[in-house]
């Protein structure tokens, strides 16, 4: 019994022992719920195609894209828990801190920026046969929108009131989709069309559209739509989205780097379906939107964005950037993706 017993023990004592000595299974990568809207503007679905220049991508975190048709929806997706980011614009980042109460939204990263001299800004068009030649020629006219009280929304208002018109008043808005504005002003369904990438590249084609005004011309510098995320999601996994914004920053300056263009259109049109002579004439060039190559966001713009939507009434209360900004992951980020 005596012998029974000690070998019991020793088989136990063996047991420990040999679990101490075992190596730890290292943690699963952290997946990253992030949403996106529009390609090739946010190049967020597209960054993560080319897996050999991410250092990071399944080691300490995944990516799970999630699309989409704007950016307003998603702040339920960020309120709840589902995203770890959100893509807004200027206009639903307003609204998920005065509507949604989430104070403890932050400003993390850039996607891409409107109105910065040198860069493409984007375009509201007329028909050249329309009569419409200035911001008065609109009175009493159609005004699409692909949303009202979003970001591009936003700059057609302050343009036009500006120059003393005010929306029902003066002119009546309709919301169109994107991909339906072209089709809507030949059709003569509407008179005036909001036109981003890509669909003015279609639209400038046409010799019968004109552009009467631009979002630079309406506001200056916009902050079109930012990486947004929430304090407590940041300050548990900070280490993993320094990564992760490394990876990010490095495949953004590997898409923009000239020698590697080809390839790089090659995966936006891979992925939109497209052939790649869509984008060849423009895209990651000057004639493309602006973006910040070490992902920072311009918070200047951003304020004035804000303020703007204030003064249009879409916004009820004041808000302090400075507040809801950390810029600190990107910052890092930069540093050890050089």
């Amino acid at each position: 019994m005596r012998k029974n017993r000690a070998a019991a023990v020793a088989v136990a004592l063996a047991v420990i022992l040999g679990a101490g000595l075992a190596p730890v299974r290292a943690a699963e990568p952290l997946k990253l719920r992030i949403s996106w809207a529009v390609i090739p503007g946010q190049l967020t679905a597209v960054l993560f195609q080319n897996p050999t220049i991410l250092e990071h991508y399944g080691k300490s975190y995944t990516v799970e894209l999630t699309h989409f048709r704007g950016s307003t929806p998603q702040i339920m997706g960020l309120a709840s828990g589902d995203l770890s980011f959100a893509s807004l614009a200027f206009s639903s980042f307003g609204l998920a801190i005065q509507n949604a109460h989430l104070n403890d939204i932050r400003a993390v990263a850039d996607l891409y920026q409107d109105g910065i001299p040198g860069y493409y800004t984007n375009e509201y068009m007329v028909r050249t046969d329309s009569g419409i030649n200035k911001a008065a020629d609109l009175k009493g006219k159609i005004v699409a929108t692909n949303a009202i009280g979003g970001a591009v929304d936003i700059a057609s208002k302050k343009f036009l009131l500006t120059h003393g018109l005010q929306a029902t008043r003066d002119y009546q808005v309709v919301e169109v989709q994107f991909p339906n504005m072209l089709v809507s002003i030949e059709e003569k369904k509407i008179d005036l069309a909001t036109m981003i990438m890509p669909f003015s590249i279609e639209a400038h084609r046409q010799s019968n559209l004109k552009t009467l005004f631009t979002v630079g011309e309406a506001m200056g510098p916009a902050q079109t739509t930012l990486l947004v995320a929430r304090v407590p999601f940041i300050a548990a996994h900070r280490a993993v989205l320094v990564d992760f914004f490394e990876d990010w920053i490095r495949a953004l300056h590997w898409f923009y780097d000239p020698k590697n263009r080809e390839q790089a259109i090659k995966i936006v049109a891979d992925f939109t379906k497209k052939p790649p002579s869509e984008y060849s004439g423009w895209l990651f060039t000057h004639k493309d939107y602006y973006r910040n190559p070490n992902a920072l966001p311009n918070l200047q713009a951003l304020q004035n964005n804000l303020n703007t939507q204030k003064e249009l009434g879409f916004l009820k209360i004041a808000i302090d950037v400075k507040k809801y900004a950390d810029v600190s992951l990107v910052t890092e980020a930069a540093k050890r993706a050089r």
